[in-house]
Formats: C-alpha cells, sequence, structure tokens
C-alpha cells in the first residue's frame, strides 16, 4: 500500500480538510508537515463540524495524529484547539496525538512583531494572518527559535533567550516598543510546558517504526503551493515550503516515503490575502462564485477573491510538485453558469506565456488568455459517480485534466464525506 502526500495546488483553500479527513478514515496516522495555525481545515462529519488550525484532520476519527517538525507550533493556540475539539467529544491522548520535540514555537512576541510588521507596511502588507508565523519561521532558520524540547529545560534557557531578545529587542525598539520581558515569556512557558510535554517525542522515530509495521501514512500540507516560499507568488507568500518535497524534511522520513502526490485543485480559484490574481473577477461573476461557494477564511473569516479556473497557474504547481493526480473540488459552484472559462495562458506585452512569470511586476502585468465553454444545466452537487454528472460537467473536467496535463483521481461534489467520485485510489499505488 502506498503513502499519499496531500498539498493544495492553487493558493490554499482548495478543500484539502474533507479530503483529508476522507483519506484519513484509511491511513493509519496523519502527519502535518509544514505551516502553523494560519491553516484551516474544516471538516463534515455527519452533523458535526470540526474547525482545525493545527491538529492533523485524522484526529476526528482517531487516527495517529501528527505534528512533524516543519510546522512552527503555537503552544496556546494548540490548548484551546484541543479544548475545543475535547468538548466536541473527541479524544485526544497520548496515544494518537504527537508533537515533534524538535519543533520550534510560536510566541507571543513573534505575533506582536507580525501584527506590527502589518500595521507599517501600508500597502506593501502582505496579508499574513497576524498569528506569528514568518517571525517564528525567522528565528528557526536565524538559530535563535525556542523549541518543544527547550520545555523540559526551561532552567537553561539563558543563553537562548540572550540571542533571542538581541534581536527582538532591537526590532522592537525601531517601532517604539519596550524590550521583551523574559520573566513573563519565561512564566508563561513553565505554565503551558506540562501540558505540552505529554505529547512530545522524537516522531521521526514514531514514524519510522509505523512504516516498518506496514502502516499507510498521511502526510498533510497546509495552505498552497502558490503559496510557496520558493515557487509561489513572492512576496505574497507564506513562509514556508508547501511543495510535496517539505513532507520529507518536515516529518523526519526520507523522500521515498511521500508516495502518490495528491494535489487538491478547486474547480475555479480563488485567493486569501494581497498579491497577484490574473483570473480575479471583480464583478457579479465573482461574487456569485463566492456567495455559492461560501468562500471564507476558516481561520480569519477573510473574505476570499475569486475568479476563473487558472490551468497555466495549476499546471505549474503540478509539476513543481510531482503531483501524480488531482482531487477536483467544488464542481457543483459552477452549476447553472451558461458559460465556463478557462485561463489557459497569459500576455506579457507583446509576449504569449504557457508559464507564470517569477517577477513580481510581470505577475501583476499579466492578462490572461481564456478558452470559453458551454455550462451545464442540472446539478452536479452530490454526485458519487460519473452517471450522476451533466455531460457537459464531465467535459469541463477532461477539458482541466488535458490543460494542466495531470490525471483527475477523486472529484468532490459537496462539502459530505460521501460526496466523492473516486476515479483513482491514491492508497492503492
Amino acid at each position: 500500500m502506498a503513502n499519499v502526500t496531500v498539498i493544495g495546488a492553487q493558493w490554499g483553500d482548495e478543500g484539502k480538510g474533507k479530503i483529508v479527513d476522507w483519506l484519513a478514515s484509511r491511513a493509519d496516522a496523519v502527519v502535518r508537515f509544514q505551516g502553523g495555525h494560519n491553516a484551516g481545515h474544516t471538516l463534515v462529519v455527519g452533523n458535526q463540524v470540526y474547525k482545525l488550525s493545527l491538529l492533523p484532520s485524522g484526529i476526528v476519527r482517531g487516527t495517529l495524529s501528527i505534528i512533524g517538525n516543519g510546522v512552527v507550533l503555537d503552544l496556546w493556540a494548540l490548548r484551546d484547539e484541543i479544548a475545543k475539539l475535547e468538548g466536541q467529544g473527541v479524544a485526544i491522548n497520548a496515544g494518537n496525538f504527537a508533537i515533534a520535540d524538535n519543533c520550534p514555537l510560536i510566541l507571543p512576541i513573534h505575533r506582536d512583531l507580525d501584527v506590527l510588521r502589518e500595521a507599517a507596511a501600508g500597502k506593501g502588507k502582505i496579508g499574513t494572518t497576524g498569528r506569528g508565523i514568518g517571525p517564528a519561521y525567522e528565528d528557526k532558520v536565524g538559530r535563535r527559535a525556542i523549541r518543544v524540547c527547550d520545555l523540559a529545560h526551561l532552567d537553561a534557557l539563558q543563553p537562548q533567550l540572550d540571542r533571542l531578545c538581541a534581536h527582538h529587542d532591537a526590532l522592537r525598539a525601531g517601532f517604539n516598543e519596550p524590550p521583551i520581558d523574559r520573566e513573563r515569556l519565561l512564566r508563561d512557558l513553565r505554565e503551558i510546558a506540562p501540558f505540552v510535554q505529554q505529547y512530545a517525542q522524537p516522531v521521526w522515530k514514531r514514524l519510522n517504526q509505523v512504516r516498518k509495521e506496514g502502516a499507510r501514512i498521511l502526510f498533510e500540507g497546509a495552505q498552497g503551493v502558490l503559496l510557496d516560499v520558493d515557487h509561489g507568488t513572492y512576496p505574497f507568500v507564506t513562509s514556508s515550503n508547501t511543495v510535496s518535497g517539505t513532507a520529507a524534511s518536515g516529518s523526519g522520513l526520507g523522500p521515498s516515503s511521500t508516495g502518490f502526490v495528491l494535489g487538491i485543485v478547486k474547480a475555479y480559484t480563488t485567493r486569501v490575502g494581497s498579491g497577484p490574481f490574473p483570473t480575479e473577477l471583480e464583478d457579479e461573476t465573482g461574487q456569485r462564485l463566492g456567495e455559492r461557494g461560501h468562500e471564507f477564511g476558516t481561520v480569519t473569516g477573510r473574505k476570499r477573491r475569486c475568479g476563473w479556473f487558472d490551468a497555466v497557474l495549476v499546471r505549474q504547481s503540478c509539476a513543481i510538485s510531482g503531483v501524480t493526480g488531482i482531487a477536483l473540488t467544488k464542481l457543483d459552484v459552477l452549476d447553472g453558469f451558461e458559460t465556463v472559462r478557462i485561463c489557459t495562458g497569459y500576455r506579457l506585452g507583446d509576449e504569449v506565456l504557457d508559464y507564470f512569470p517569477a517577477h513580481a511586476a510581470d505577475q501583476a502585468a499579466v492578462e490572461p488568455i481564456y478558452e470559453e465553454m458551454a455550462g451545464w444545466e442540472g446539478t452536479t452537487a452530490g454526485a458519487r459517480s460519473w452517471a450522476d454528472l451533466p455531460a457537459q460537467a464531465i467535459k469541463y473536467i477532461r477539458r482541466v485534466e488535458e490543460l494542466i496535463e495531470t490525471p483527475v483521481a477523486l472529484v468532490s461534489t459537496s462539502p459530505e464525506r460521501e460526496d466523492t467520485i473516486l476515479v483513482r485510489d491514491p492508497f492503492m499505488d
């Protein structure tokens, strides 16, 4: 049996939560390998709606769920999320949940810096969630992060605090903010430490054992490839690598373990926050997509920008992440449109491009080239087989496959877990 890596192939918000939940019911372990609590997954199980930001989606069904070392972890947000899920009847314990002991922490000072920077940026805002993810990753690569394993050695933390405060106090002074209250930070860490330590362990070791036993592992990505710090619409990106290759480094398993790469792709395009968006529709059509798709961020509640499907961007994402097959979601949102459009290329001055350029000025200047198709009558909502789909909807799916040069493995036709058309089982590869 293969392992499966799930990533977003657009700007996030593609409906990964439902697909991961559907796969998690058949997996033996689910691993988050990057990002922070800026991720948002909504799961609908029966009459219950679960909203997750940090916890892997498998936790709702009791599947072994692991936060890998590639994640930056807000301990207080985790505590609140666990308490909320336990209030919904979800059991979370050391038997079904683990945190990498080498996972770096998001501290209150990171949240402070994130908000201060965005407030000072004016029109140059990146559009972060203000949750400290970027500054925490900066401290990780700057080798001054406090990690989960440090919570067992807080009495010896002063040299690390010296490095951390030397950096942050200088930045805070630039914003006319007082220096870090070191004693308060230590008190906060001492208070939260016992809660976290019950789950902390070398998860690479546990995952290697799980793999040796022949278990199926599901690697769960956050955000989307177009927000990757290397391959996305820089600088309007997240602060981690969101591509499938990160599953190996962010979990402690080797690259051969990532298995089938499933790219989650919405049947149209959305984006939260600032940055280029070639097919964005600032008209009644865009509003209709947003209303029908309930396009509001799971974490922030921010309204998502909406536009037609961009095959150029998705083809690029699939190539960069080595996507084996895609899960096409929210097809039902396109029900009832007289015509639908797909972006097949860009015009940049006198050039026609079949890729999205790297430079921000070029990204902002490209004009989409559209192919128009007839829409379909009837509904795709709730379809569970090809026979349930209108012929024109099937034609749309096939054209998407051709243009992105990647086959469809699943089609999702509603938030309900069972409303899924399975074309190719990722776990059977």
